[in-house]
């Protein structure tokens, strides 16, 4: 197996000698930080956002009931997504086909690709998804219910302002 050049890692960015204390650590059994009903029920934990992480990433954990409707094939001009289950079944799109995927399964969606996800299960699932680099996903996660009310004009000024391309 060959490795890549060391000199591909990133420039420092922290210049200390002895480190710092700086990490965060958050309980698994932290109630959710937004609840969303109706046609998409789930359960959002805002685990590391681009604020708390300096924009470097976003992740969240995701717990959808069943029958939990998810966004439509979209993408994002950038940012990366990537998807890993963690319990249930998921329908993950990538572009070209749907596959259930189940606890342990992965998907990495680079800047442009196309993806959509939902539960078709009839049980619940919990996934993580990563931003990279960090988005503000918090509002879009907590507006995206009200896309059908908003007018095309208002609409289309949420998908630009959230990098959510709808196809």
């Amino acid at each position: 197996m060959s490795y890549p050049d060391p000199a591909s890692y990133p420039d420092a960015r922290y210049f200390g000698d002895e480190g710092e204390i700086s990490a965060r650590f958050r309980p698994a059994d932290t109630p959710p930080d937004y609840v969303a009903t109706g046609v998409a029920p789930a359960a959002y934990h805002y685990l590391s956002t681009t604020l708390s992480t300096q924009g470097e990433y976003g992740l969240y954990r995701v717990d959808m009931g069943p029958e939990s409707a998810g966004p439509a094939t979209h993408f994002h001009k950038a940012m990366s997504e990537a998807f890993f289950v963690l319990s249930g079944t998921i329908r993950l799109f990538d572009g070209e086909r749907w596959v259930d995927a189940r606890s342990g399964d992965h998907l990495y969606v680079p800047v442009g690709g196309l993806h959509a996800f939902r539960n078709e299960s009839g049980e619940p699932a919990s996934m993580l998804m990563l931003f990279a680099p960090g988005a503000p996903r918090e509002e879009y996660f907590e507006r995206i219910g009200d896309l059908a009310a908003m007018s095309e004009q208002d609409r289309a000024a949420f998908q630009v302002k959230h990098d959510s391309f709808f196809v």
